[in-house]
């Protein structure tokens, strides 16, 4: 083989391996073509402040769309993360007066339970995933209200409020620890047993079944992940608020799927990571907060939003009819 031939044969691979890359990561790439843009369009963008501003905002929805990951993968749905994280908050604030250990470790038993209740419903009574979450974020949304009324609870235990207001540097520590779950769930997913038999249930559950797998105690306890991380999540905005009501976190479970979705991950289960939802959960705080900063009317937002999903949903099935036409 002649130098030349061979250093085409190199090229053409690297050639390859950035294409995949690139595939791979192409929501990171439009938070970063988002970034570029609006540091051009305000000179508020890119300061320091700004920018833990906007690491911050990802902190709520991203600790939903992590939880939601794999239970999407494992070809279900969760709609009932948002109602939780009313729940949660209100019950973190709520309790403090018996101590706020007792509080938090309360909001997140309850943040399990729900997603345990939603695991069991859907595996043992063969009852669709949106369906019982559905019927769950509807519940939980109204049982909450009925318990606190339509009201606001302040904190009464500062050091709550306290500990979202710590940070390292620029970065909040509720932005550190959010990272720290994302890197957690995300080395479950790649690197366990049970992360594998959740792509293998999403890619093909009757196979999964035939294979051996414990089908169902793999997808109850990814409902029970998703329903602790919604638990995190009405802590830490209860936390970083001071405050709670039992309208938090509505409307947050579309945007955790808008998340997850545009990260990568499909909707029919058996493929997506942790990495794709947390550049799409980028991306999108960082098109939220430059839109405000354009003084863009907030009525805008949620459109501009929803064309951006489409968008890439459109360019994905492109790149993935490319890649299977070729046999990539």
């Amino acid at each position: 083989m002649s130098l030349a031939t061979h250093r085409l044969q190199s090229s053409a691979t690297s050639f390859d391996g950035l294409k995949t890359i690139i595939r791979g990561n192409s929501v990171w790439l439009l938070a970063i073509a988002f970034a570029i843009f609006f540091s051009l369009q305000s000179a508020f963008f890119l300061t320091p402040f700004n920018i833990s501003n906007v690491l911050t905002q990802c902190v709520f929805v991203g600790l939903l769309a992590i939880g939601m990951t794999p239970v999407v993968i494992s070809g279900n749905i969760d709609l009932s993360v948002g109602a939780v994280v009313g729940l949660t908050a209100c019950i973190v604030v709520a309790l403090q007066p018996y101590g706020l250990g007792v509080a938090v470790l309360a909001a997140l038993a309850a943040g399990l339970l729900v997603g345990l209740v939603n695991g069991l419903i859907v595996e043992k009574m063969g009852i669709s995933s949106f369906i019982v979450t559905l019927a769950m974020m509807s519940g939980i949304r109204g049982l909450t209200f009925l318990a606190i009324g339509d009201i606001s609870l302040s904190s009464t235990d500062d050091r709550l409020n306290t500990f979202a207001m710590l940070a390292i540097g620029p970065i909040s520590i509720v932005v550190v620890l959010f990272a720290a779950l994302a890197a957690i769930v995300g080395v479950v997913l790649r690197f366990t047993s049970h992360g594998r038999n959740t792509y293998a249930i999403g890619g093909n559950r009757s196979a999964a079944v035939d294979a051996g797998i414990a089908v169902s105690r793999h997808v109850i306890a990814n409902f029970a992940l998703c329903g602790l991380m919604a638990a995190t999540c009405g802590i830490a905005m209860a936390a970083n608020l001071g405050a709670a009501a039992p309208s938090f976190g509505r409307d947050y479970e579309l945007l955790a799927i808008t998340a997850v979705v545009l990260g990568g991950t499909r909707l029919q289960g058996g493929k997506g990571g942790v990495a794709g939802t947390l550049g799409a959960v980028l991306a999108l705080a960082i098109l939220r907060n430059g839109l405000n900063l354009l003084r863009v009317s907030p009525f805008y937002i949620p459109v501009v939003v929803g064309l951006v999903l489409i968008m890439a949903l459109v360019l994905d099935r492109r790149v993935n009819r490319q890649a299977m036409r070729h046999g990539e």
